[in-house]
C-alpha cells in the first residue's frame, strides 16, 4: 500500500506531520479527516527504487542503543514466523517517538511495494549503514533473516557496551581533571591576589613562591583569554586540516604510534573490524565485499588504508591470514585467528573469536589505565594545591616573625 506524507492541523490549531498508508491521496485525506485533523497537504513519499528518488530520511530516529534494540525486537518477530510487513506494523505501532514511526511506516510502505528490505533500509542511509543492509541482503537472500537479524543485534550491542565501557573508564579521570583545572584557575585568578594584597604595603620581599604564584596569577587574568583562544583556534585547524584526507591518514597514524593510546585504538578498530568481518561472513556475505565493508567501518584512517590493500592482496589470491600479516599496524592475534580459521574452514567463528579476545584486551587496559590515571590525578591536585596553598601561608608566617 502506499504511503503519503502529510502535513495538517489538530483541533487546537496546532500543525502536525506524519506518514499514513492509503490507497490513495484522497483516501489518505480521508483518514486525516477521520483522526480529527484538517489536511494541508499530502504527497507520496518515493521508493527506494524510483530511479533518481533521492532518499527521504537524513536525520538519525535511533540512538546506538534504540538500533540494536529495534533490530532484536524485530529479529524475535521474524523470527517467531511473522511476515515482515507484519512485524514492521507492529513496530510502527510501537514506536517511541514520531520520527521512529514515520521511518518504520515508510520501511513498511517500501515492502509493501515489492522493494526488498535491505533496499527500502538504503532510503535511510544515515540509519542503517552499509554494513547492516550488506547482513540484511545476505539474510534474504539465505531466507534466513531472522537469525542473521539476531547476530546483527548481538553485534550492535557488543560494539555499544564495549564503547560505554570505555567511555566509563575514562570519565572519572576527565571530570577530576575538568575540576583539577576550574579549581586551580580560581584560586590564581582571585584567592592568591587577594590574600597577598594585603603585603603589598610592606617594605620586604615576599617569598619566591608567593611572587611567583602572583606572577602567574597575574598572567591568567590578563592572558588567560588570548590563551584560551589560541586551544580553540588550534583545535579548530586541526578539526579543518582532519578533513583532508592525507593529513588525516597521516594523524591516525601518528595515534597508533603513541604509547598508551595507541595500542588502545589500535586494539578497539582490530577488534570491530574483526566482529564486522565474521558477522557478514557467518551471513554469506563473499568475502571481498565483506572485507570492503569492514574496512569501511574503521574510523582510523591508517587501519583503513591497511585494511584496504590486505583486500586487494586476497583479490589477487592471497590469503587472508597472510594479507593481514602484512600489515604490522594490524594486531598479530588477527591474523594468527584468521589462519586458524582458513585451515579449519572455520573463518567466522575464529574471527569472531578474535574480535571476543582483542575486545577482552581493550577492556583490560582501559580500566588499567583508568586505575593507574585516578591516584595519579589526585595526587597532582594535590600538590598544585599545596603549593598554592604555601605561597598563601608563607608570607602570613613571615609576617609573625617580623612582628617577633
Amino acid at each position: 500500500m502506499p504511503a503519503y506524507r502529510y502535513e495538517a492541523l489538530d483541533a487546537a490549531g496546532r500543525s502536525a506531520g506524519g506518514l499514513v498508508e492509503a490507497d490513495n491521496a484522497r483516501a489518505a485525506r480521508a483518514q486525516l479527516r477521520g483522526r480529527g485533523l484538517v489536511p494541508l497537504a499530502v504527497a507520496p513519499v518515493a521508493s527506494a527504487g524510483d530511479a533518481g528518488a533521492a532518499p527521504r530520511f537524513t536525520r538519525r530516529a535511533f540512538g546506538r542503543t534504540g538500533l540494536a534494540v529495534w533490530t532484536r525486537q524485530l529479529a524475535g518477530l521474524v523470527a517467531s514466523g511473522l511476515p515482515l510487513e507484519r512485524a514492521l506494523t507492529a513496530l510502527a505501532d510501537e514506536a517511541e517517538t514520531e520520527r521512529q514511526r514515520d521511518l518504520v511506516a515508510h520501511l513498511r510502505a517500501e515492502v509493501n511495494a515489492g522493494s526488498s528490505f535491505a533496499r527500502a533500509l538504503a532510503s535511510a542511509p544515515r540509519e542503517f549503514d552499509e554494513v547492516y543492509r550488506a547482513v540484511v541482503a545476505a539474510g534474504e537472500a539465505s531466507g534466513a533473516l531472522g537469525g542473521v537479524l539476531e547476530r546483527l543485534a548481538d553485534d550492535l550491542e557488543e560494539r555499544q557496551a564495549l564503547r560505554a565501557k570505555l567511555l566509563g573508564a575514562m570519565l572519572y579521570p576527565a571530570i577530576v581533571s575538568a575540576l583539577a583545572v576550574l579549581i586551580v584557575i580560581f584560586l590564581l585568578t582571585y584567592v592568591v591576589p587577594q590574600v597577598a594584597s594585603v603585603f603589598t604595603g610592606s617594605n620586604r620581599a615576599l617569598p619566591a613562591l608567593t611572587r611567583a604564584m602572583l606572577a602567574l596569577a597575574k598572567f591568567v587574568r590578563h592572558w588567560g583569554w588570548a590563551v584560551a583562544l589560541v586551544a580553540v583556534g588550534s583545535v579548530t585547524a586541526l578539526v579543518m586540516l582532519r578533513r583532508g584526507e592525507a593529513f588525516r591518514r597521516r594523524s591516525d597514524a601518528f595515534v597508533l604510534r603513541l604509547p598508551l593510546a595507541g595500542r588502545l585504538a589500535r586494539g578497539y578498530e582490530a577488534a570491530r573490524f574483526a566482529g564486522t568481518l565474521s558477522m557478514l561472513a557467518a551471513a554469506g556475505v563473499p568475502i571481498l565485499k565483506a572485507l570492503q565493508a569492514a574496512a569501511e567501518t574503521l574510523a582510523n584512517r591508517a587501519l583503513r588504508a591497511d585494511a584496504l590493500d590486505a583486500l586487494t592482496q586476497v583479490r589477487e589470491g592471497a590469503p587472508l591470514a597472510s594479507a593481514i600479516a602484512a600489515h604490522p599496524r594490524l594486531p598479530g592475534l588477527l591474523a594468527m585467528f584468521a589462519r586458524l580459521g582458513e585451515q579449519t574452514g572455520q573463518l567466522p567463528t575464529m574471527l569472531q573469536r578474535a574480535a571476543a579476545q582483542l575486545a577482552a584486551e581493550v577492556q583490560r587496559r582501559a580500566m588499567a589505565l583508568a586505575t593507574i590515571l585516578e591516584p595519579l590525578l589526585v595526587v597532582a591536585m594535590g600538590v598544585v594545591v599545596l603549593l598554592i596553598v604555601l605561597a598563601v601561608l608563607m608570607p602570613i608566617i613571615q609576617l609573625n616573625t617580623w612582628v617577633r
